[in-house]
């Protein structure tokens, strides 16, 4: 398979060196594909930040080997459930359960590997967060099944793969509902947003196969769907700032990472092929601006 039909696919250099069992189960974690783990990432920098304790390198670095492993560990859970619908669709075809390159058997041991590698980040943290990150595994295991079910399987995502701004806050500090929910619900949408784009690789075939996504449903109101999610993201940011410090600085922080956002709803065209998947990875640059934004106003 051509990297034009999988075209996510990046920095395969490290992994193209390895042995092909090795290799099959790295690109089973999408440890070819980074912007997985940094989209995953992102928001467990954004809890921590905003509490105003500093940089917390030691915590961060914890959080982001969580995120690849874990991050990892969803792929693996997800390619052995979603193993024939993958076979249907010419972007996931070659996925190494979906084209018979590693076994289901083989495939349930390297997840439990991944799972016992996000123990050991789990056992770093203080017991409160352990309990928050706990607290997203039914989110995991249920998120298959959502595409099979609701037309809105990105809202699933958007739960949990934001999961950890809750992690990230907890692992420092009590929660405060008032200003982590505005920030966390504004990432959800976030989530869908990006995701709803990335979906649009696949919409033909998702048609064809049965698959539901909010690319689908929004049809050719695609772009108007986008910004909506996009604009909610920054007024529920913009809210949970303000309750966290009652400043006009604390929304101007802001205003790089609504700006991105905005560039990518004016030039997202779902008529090209590379495009959308363009624009998708750029969201690993818009988390890292809301980190930069998190750390201002928590730490400024």
């Amino acid at each position: 398979m051509t990297d034009q039909v999988v075209p996510d696919s990046e920095h395969r250099g490290l992994v193209a060196r390895l042995p092909q069992p090795l290799r099959d189960l790295a690109m089973l974690a999408r440890f070819d594909r980074p912007i997985g783990w940094w989209l995953l990432f992102w928001p467990c920098a954004w809890g921590v930040w905003l509490t105003g304790a500093g940089l917390q390198l030691e915590l961060l670095a914890w959080l982001l080997l969580g995120a690849i492993t874990m991050r990892g560990a969803g792929c693996v859970y997800n390619d052995i459930v979603d193993a024939k619908l993958d076979a249907q669709v010419a972007r996931t075809a070659s996925r190494p359960i979906a084209s018979g390159r590693v076994g289901k058997r083989a495939a349930w041991s390297w997840l439990l590997v991944l799972c016992l590698i996000g123990l050991v980040v789990l056992l770093q943290l203080r017991w409160e967060a352990q309990l928050v990150a706990l607290g997203s595994l039914v989110l995991v295991a249920a998120y298959p099944f959502m595409k099979r079910i609701t037309w809105w399987p990105q809202a699933w995502l958007g739960l949990v793969f934001t999961w950890g701004m809750l992690v990230g806050w907890m692992a420092l500090l009590d929660m405060r509902l008032d200003i982590v929910l505005p920030i966390y619900a504004g990432a959800v949408l976030w989530v869908i947003g990006y995701d709803t784009i990335y979906a649009l690789q696949d919409r033909e075939d998702d048609a064809l196969v049965g698959i539901r996504s909010s690319a689908l449903r929004l049809g050719r109101k695609v772009r108007t769907g986008v910004a909506l999610f996009y604009a909610g993201a920054a007024g529920l940011w913009a809210l949970g700032f303000w309750l966290l410090r009652q400043d006009f600085f604390a929304i101007l922080a802001l205003l790089p990472v609504a700006l991105h956002l905005a560039w990518q709803v004016v030039t997202l065209d779902a008529g090209d092929p590379h495009n959308p998947l363009q624009r998708f990875r750029s969201n690993r640059f818009a988390g890292a601006l809301m980190a930069a934004a998190c750390f201002v106003v928590g730490n400024a």
